[in-house]
């Protein structure tokens, strides 16, 4: 049956994006492990299904400040994916590649913020990749935008492109592992309704 809103998802569904969504996070921590030559495994990641309001407050609240990478998805899916860097994540990514961290994004210079975007992107495509390859699907992403910004105003991007078909969005959470220590770091996936269907027959558990 065609979905119409992500809250007529049904348990299959929901688990089949929820394994989805832990195959893609392990890889992109993996691809985050390679690159910045250090051993960091994600911790059980998890992935829901809720409303936008619900999500902003599960990364942090909407008055915290944080650092996103968003790319555009087009091909055979259409949506929003971004990459929420807490401050934590952020230094692990600065001290491992530049040798240094900050104790406020303000400090973040061009150089800095071109890191982050690169690491972003990197978790993100990889995510994808896996994606795409599981689904048997075609995606293109489009170059990342990088935003600091209080967390509320960063999630308004995908609640406006999308907002008016689905009060839903797909949030992909984890905690990463370095040296004892877990780090923050969210994905939040968000593909149109049409998008969902799509990637649901794909996968084989919906005939819509």
């Amino acid at each position: 049956m065609i979905k119409q809103d992500y809250s007529e998802l049904d348990a299959l569904e929901l688990d089949t994006l929820r394994e989805i969504g832990s195959i893609g996070s392990g890889n992109a921590a993996t691809a985050l492990s390679d690159m910045l030559g250090q051993p960091i495994r994600i911790k059980s990641p998890e992935v829901r299904i809720m409303e936008y309001n619900e999500a902003i407050e599960w990364i942090g609240g909407p008055e915290k400040i944080t650092a996103g990478v968003m790319v555009k998805l087009g091909g055979q899916i259409n949506g929003i994916m971004l990459s929420v860097q807490q401050l934590e994540f952020t230094n692990l990514v600065l001290k491992s590649m530049l040798g240094k961290t900050v104790e406020d994004y303000i400090e973040l210079g061009d150089m800095e913020k071109s890191v982050l975007v690169e690491v972003g992107n990197i978790m993100i495509s990889t995510f994808i990749n896996a994606l795409s390859s599981l689904a048997d699907i075609n995606i293109e992403l489009t170059v990342p935008a990088f935003a600091v910004d209080m967390q509320g105003a960063i999630l308004t991007v995908p609640m406006a492109e999308y907002g008016g078909q689905s009060d839903y969005i797909m949030t992909i959470g984890g905690e990463y592992l370095y040296e004892g220590k877990t780090v923050p770091c969210k994905l939040l996936l968000s593909p149109d309704i049409r998008s969902l269907n799509t990637l649901l027959r794909k996968l084989g558990v919906n005939g819509g």
